[in-house]
């Protein structure tokens, strides 16, 4: 069984340091209450947030790669989002702003920098103003703080660059480093006695017959007959969110379809061009935001992103494949259903993700002093977003159980595309609240 040996985490000083793993043969005698799968910032999230509400249980949480938080949770935009865009009512809308708080708050409380260099959405057309107005009123309805309607030659007082006939300004958006968050919430799940066990790849979830106490079986695919047992478990897998419930007995669907983020920067002598998050008015036509300007916390510019078919899951570079990840999702009905509706789009993202030129020529709607020269290629990143048979894109956060003799036992996150980072404090509390439920939690 799994020992493991942790540096002491200091994510205000290092945000960037390594978590490391020691194995032992010493087993854990007596199992896990509850078992989290996932190290993303969603599933520290919910560890930290179930051992501090209830002291009593003995949890551990399963990552498997050697250090938490290295997909979605790292290659973000880092962006705190106050939940304008999404159906009022919807759990995106009410998580969102409640996670906006809890993140400030929290960024507060430990000290990790954090920014609130606010947000316009920019319409640069005649034909985009019904679609803003609209925006605007959803962003009323769902109680956005402190937003406000700016006309065309207003624009400029609050980025100079700027150009647009009319905006929606948003003074609460911010900026952060999630992976800075995540690190500080693995410190507080470790200082609340969590047992935090990096290199457990999650292969096999099992009814284990021989143990009444703590019937569910993980096994470890990355070493041989090594498996962990637990009473309760929660899944928050991020990209392999699909395969982790299906092997519990869950429905294979929705499944999730890998969709690649390239962005660009501004070159160091450009970073002052912009200070503000500039985005456009969203196609209701499409499923994306679009591409938009993006302050980092490090003094950067992005650019970005685009949104294009991954080849791989975990694939960053333009030239990972998995052939396993690729006839994953090339058989399903779904992506196909999809396709058909968004070929034109499709092939439009692939064109500026090749040639920056095409990207920029976009970005210079909003931004006319932008060139080419001004950018380069920065990093990439895979959004983990459902899909559904019908070809549907599952809109909101998604929750599931198994079924079968174990089924009532475990509770998946299925679906927390963006805005899940904003919003993981927000998810962790429903989680926990829908597991103290299910599984007769007690403090």
């Amino acid at each position: 069984m799994l020992k493991p040996c942790l540096d002491t985490l200091s994510t205000s000083i290092n945000p960037t340091l390594s978590l490391h793993r020691c194995v032992s043969n010493s087993s854990f005698t007596n199992g896990f209450d509850l078992a989290v799968v996932g190290g993303g910032i969603i599933g520290l999230a919910v560890a930290k947030h179930i051992c501090v509400r209830y002291p009593k249980l003995k949890l551990c949480l399963l990552e498997k790669e050697q250090e938490v938080s290295l997909h979605q949770s790292y290659r973000n935009s880092g962006v705190i989002h106050t939940g304008i865009y999404y159906k009022p009512g919807s759990l995106k809308a009410r998580l969102c702003l409640e996670g906006l708080n809890k993140t400030y708050e929290y960024c507060e409380r430990k000290k990790i920098p954090y920014m609130r260099p606010g947000k316009l959405i920019v319409a640069v057309e005649e034909k985009e103003l019904p679609a803003l107005d609209k925006l605007y009123s959803r962003a009323l309805e769902n109680k956005v703080p402190g937003v406000t309607l700016v006309p065309g030659k207003d624009i400029q007082s609050i980025e100079p660059a700027c150009r647009g006939l009319k905006a929606i300004y948003s003074p609460n958006t911010g900026i952060v480093d999630y992976r800075a968050i995540a690190l500080s919430l693995a410190d507080d799940f470790i200082g609340n006695k969590g047992k935090l066990l990096l290199g457990f790849e999650v292969c096999e979830i099992l009814e284990d017959g021989g143990s009444a106490r703590y019937p569910i079986r993980i096994v470890n695919k990355k070493v041989r007959n090594q498996h962990i047992n637990c009473k309760y478990l929660v899944t928050c897998a991020g990209l392999q969110s699909d395969r982790i419930a299906a092997i519990s007995g869950c429905a294979k669907d929705p499944k999730i379809i890998p969709f690649r983020g390239e962005y660009l920067r501004l070159t160091p002598e450009k970073s002052s061009l912009v200070s503000t998050n500039i985005y456009p008015v969203p196609d209701p036509r499409f499923p994306f935001l679009g591409v938009h300007f993006t302050p980092r916390i490090n003094g950067e510019v992005w650019l970005g992103p685009s949104a294009t078919l991954s080849f791989k899951r975990e694939g960053y570079s333009g030239l990972n494949f998995s052939l396993k990840d690729t006839l994953d999702f090339i058989a399903y009905p779904g992506l196909l259903r999809l396709a058909s509706q968004y070929l034109t789009f499709g092939l439009r993202e692939y064109c500026r993700s090749i040639f920056i030129s095409q990207q920029v020529k976009h970005l210079q709607r909003y931004v006319p002093s932008l060139r080419t020269v001004d950018v380069e290629r920065a990093r990439a990143g895979i959004r983990a977003q459902a899909l559904d048979l019908h070809g549907k894109l599952v809109d909101d956060f998604s929750f599931d159980s198994g079924t079968g003799a174990i089924g009532a036992l475990i509770l998946h996150v299925r679906n927390a595309p963006s805005p899940g980072a904003t919003s993981s404090m927000a998810i962790a509390r429903i989680v926990s609240e829908n597991a103290a439920q299910q599984f007769g939690l007690s403090i």
